[in-house]
């Protein structure tokens, strides 16, 4: 009779099990009731979390119309998350951002949202309202990734997971216009220009200057533009024959640079306030320089990195020590504030032993007295933006980031009337 060896096949099996049972051994997960995994540390996680990092994303524009903006805001962020490690993380975890950059490019932005959404617990940034606008309904229906974006179109109120950090365009504009009013001469009956970017981020902005021509009894004159549209001659021309006594605009810096320095030339010697994105003070070193600092003021929804306040002081030193050759400009205070906000709530989520998505969601909305020194902001209602106010800048080389405060933030009573259309 032929003997079968049995050892080895019996040996490999109890192999096996050991195996098993040593790797559920050495876990430090855990499930909790709701299924979530649960670390050593009690706190229930999920993607983009794990015991020792939080993955976090940022979607940014670094070489498109707002490349100026979107190195400002990445760096600021990469210099918050290198001091917040430093420090010792969060919730005893290290941050790890990841950038990608989509060169305002819709194709680009979705594209890297998809690759970036399943790793990460949310995003720090994401430049550009009809990006942010394209994956709202995948972050509400499915994903719930807290998107704290470079954007503040009205549209995007609503949403839970993506919160707009201060006024939205339409706020601002309002408040814009209030300035143009109060201060500058602007009375009922005269004509407002009003020069903004074709999709979410003008047309916004225009309804805000509509509803504000209204209160004060005055008639928009309106110049439609896209973001490829860098002379402003046409427009300045439409404008003077029009006979305005005033414009806004609602567009990218260079083409603020150009509508304030063609006006200049064509003796169009109006005032002129941009809002949000609408300056960069690498243009007061451009021919349009000298124009912008006599006629042209910008609507904020934050305090200037140039503020004489601790906080901005801090912040200037900071940057100027990671980044010895870079200007300054109101980027650094979005991204610096944008991060901040985020690492707040995951420090409330971890509070709360829940570091998923939905409880990061959840912890952001206890967040409704924050101010960091930049602007006062309330996060609990997210069918409304966290802040109406505004502060009106002026440029001015002598401040770091080209800009000078000549309104503290204030929100206009048309503003406080107001009610944005959320998406």
């Amino acid at each position: 009779m032929t003997h079968r060896r049995q050892a080895p096949r019996t040996t490999a099996a109890a192999l096996a099990a050991a195996l098993v049972l040593t790797a559920a051994g050495c876990s430090s997960k855990a499930k909790s009731a709701d299924g979530a995994d649960t670390g050593a540390d009690g706190v229930k996680s999920g993607t983009g979390v794990t015991d020792k990092t939080i993955a976090v994303g940022a979607l940014t524009d670094m070489t498109g119309v707002y490349a100026t903006l979107g190195k400002s805001v990445t760096q600021a962020q990469q210099l918050y998350v290198k001091q917040v490690d430093a420090a010792g993380g969060v919730c005893g975890r290290q941050l790890e951002l990841t950038v990608r950059d989509h060169g305002y490019d819709p194709q680009k932005a979705l594209s890297a949202y998809t690759e970036l959404e399943p790793k990460v617990v949310g995003f720090l940034q994401f430049i550009g309202s009809p990006f942010v606008a394209a994956t709202k309904q995948r972050i509400d229906g499915r994903d719930k990734a807290l998107v704290l974006p470079q954007a503040w179109s009205a549209s995007l109120l609503g949403s839970p997971y993506i919160r707009v950090l201060g006024s939205t365009y339409d706020i601002e504009t309002i408040n814009a216009v209030d300035f143009l009013v109060k201060e500058k001469g602007l009375k009922a009956g005269d004509k407002l220009g009003h020069v903004y970017f074709e999709g979410d981020y003008g047309e916004n902005a225009l309804t805000g200057s509509k509803f504000a021509a209204e209160k004060a009894g005055l008639t928009v004159v309106e110049q439609k533009i896209k973001p490829t549209d860098n002379d402003m001659s046409a427009q300045v021309a439409a404008l003077k024959q029009a006979g305005v006594k005033a414009v806004v605009i609602s567009a990218g810096p260079r083409q603020a640079a150009s509508l304030v320095g063609v006006a200049a030339a064509a003796k169009l010697l109006v005032p002129i306030i941009g809002n949000n994105s609408a300056f960069a003070p690498q243009l007061l070193g451009t021919q349009a320089g000298p124009a912008l600092e006599k006629m042209y003021w910008f609507a904020s929804p934050s305090r200037p990195i140039g503020a004489d306040t601790p906080a901005a002081k801090k912040l200037v030193a900071d940057y100027r020590a990671a980044y010895p050759n870079d200007s300054l400009d109101n980027g650094i205070v979005a991204g610096w504030t944008a991060a901040d906000v985020f690492r707040k709530a995951l420090e409330k989520a971890c509070d709360a032993k829940d570091l998923t998505r939905e409880g990061i969601d959840r912890a952001l909305l206890t967040l409704n007295a924050y101010d960091a020194g930049f602007g006062r902001q309330d996060f609990s209602d997210p069918k409304a933006p966290s802040s109406r106010e505004s502060v009106i800048l002026r440029p001015d080389t002598s401040i770091p980031g080209g800009m000078r405060t000549v309104r503290e933030p204030f929100v206009s009573e048309a503003a406080k009337a107001y009610t944005p259309k959320a998406g």
